[in-house]
């Protein structure tokens, strides 16, 4: 696979100010990134608990879950290129503050329309935020080193969904208040993040069309697109497993496992997304297509040995199950970006990230969904089952295509 340098574009990818305000800027986007995705996992210790004390079941729970996913999918199709017309911290700012308001939400919910309401103001910040943070990143890299940039933009992810989920899980077992203790923190960070990029450089100058990008499209350059076709089971097995984790995880830990504590049910969030982390650190330097190549294996392996852990009823071997998929649900996407990365112009950053995204997100929210309903139908264990063979399936399928593609 041929690697070329980003097309650049005159004052798109580097503000007016000096190189120490723009490592400001670099460090400042990704913190936001990691913050942004504390608050999407934070609640999801809090779904069983919350469903005894409110009394909703799993396909609540799962529903609850969605609109979130369904909010962040739609502020990806109308605003995901935003960015690119009006700047990078305009859409910042109002996404924190949005996010902020979400949190307060969480903080005081005790009805599941509170719940949804504070899960839609989520998707929607986290929408627009997605892309303008990715592109962000990318535009402010230290001496234009998009690899790093790209490294960043797919470890973020999990290290904020592994800090939300265990953060969340200590919480309920060792506060008293741990709605409070979990969401008024989150609602003061966002703010200040929103505060802070006030201070950090533009990289998008304005440019037409701002009302023209609020509409619904896909666009992705047509110099990646066939790889990123190719790319898609990889990120669709990987998500679709984070989608489950972060819906049914606690409820599979405690009713499956017999995991009471709710530290136990945040760790397996933590170890799918914080291994992933640390694993795709470990393999920044390794080619794509060999990330690609070892991160679908470790996630069609770790599934079905969390399966096989699941019918033997063992919380310590489905942890260590967890541990490997994650190693796959880390390094499967943090190579997909690593390959795209690098190629797309400077002037379609956001436009491509809401694609990339999209698809990531659809994946992340649409099983997860279907197997919340499906629960109260077949049940928990196999729902489980049919939901770890199809993302087994995509992975084998993934694996096979990038071992056939070559370099």
């Amino acid at each position: 696979m041929t690697i070329t340098q980003p097309i650049v574009t005159p004052g798109a990818t580097r503000s007016p100010a000096g190189p120490r305000r723009a490592r400001f800027g670099f460090g400042l986007a990704i913190a936001a990134q990691i913050a942004m995705m504390i608050g999407a996992s934070a609640p999801s210790p809090f779904y069983p608990v919350l469903a005894q004390d409110i009394g909703f079941d799993a396909i609540v729970i799962s529903a609850v879950f969605a609109v979130y996913a369904i909010a962040l999918l739609l502020a990806l199709l109308t605003a995901g290129s935003l960015s690119d017309h009006v700047g990078r911290r305009p859409v910042a700012i109002a996404g924190f503050l949005l996010l902020a308001a979400s949190m307060a939400l969480f903080w005081h919910a005790d009805s599941v329309t509170a719940l949804v309401l504070a899960r839609v103001l989520q998707g929607v910040a986290s929408g627009i935020l997605i892309s303008a943070l990715s592109a962000a990143v990318l535009d402010l890299a230290p001496r234009g080193r998009t690899a790093t940039a790209a490294l960043w933009n797919a470890l973020s992810p999990g290290i904020g969904l592994a800090l939300g989920a265990l953060v969340s899980g200590v919480a309920l077992d060792l506060t008293g208040q741990p709605l409070l203790d979990v969401f008024a923190p989150l609602t003061v960070v966002y703010v200040v993040l929103a505060a802070l990029f006030l201070l950090a450089p533009e990289t998008a100058p304005r440019r037409p069309g701002a009302w023209a990008s609020l509409s619904f499209r896909l666009s992705i350059p047509a110099g990646i697109r066939a790889d990123f076709w190719r790319a898609a089971p990889a990120v669709i097995a990987g998500w679709a497993t984070g989608g489950l984790f972060l819906s049914l995880g606690a409820t599979i830990v405690r009713t499956e496992l017999g995991g009471e504590a709710h530290t136990w049910q945040g760790l397996s969030v933590a170890m799918l997304a914080g291994v992933g982390a640390l694993t795709a650190f470990a393999m920044r330097r390794r080619r794509p297509r060999t990330t690609v190549i070892f991160g679908t294996a470790a996630l069609a392996s770790g599934t079905a040995l969390s399966l096989l852990a699941l019918g033997a009823g063992s919380l310590p071997f489905y942890l260590v199950a967890t541990a490997i998929t994650g190693m796959g649900f880390g390094t499967a996407f943090s190579g997909v970006v690593a390959s795209l990365a690098p190629r797309i112009p400077a002037t379609e950053r956001a436009d491509t990230f809401a694609v990339i995204f999209l698809l990531a997100y659809l994946a992340f929210g649409v099983p997860a969904v279907v197997a919340g309903a499906l629960v109260g139908v077949v049940g928990l264990g196999p729902v489980c089952v049919g939901y770890g063979l199809v993302v087994i399936a995509l992975a084998v399928v993934a694996l096979v295509l990038r071992v056939r593609r070559g370099e």
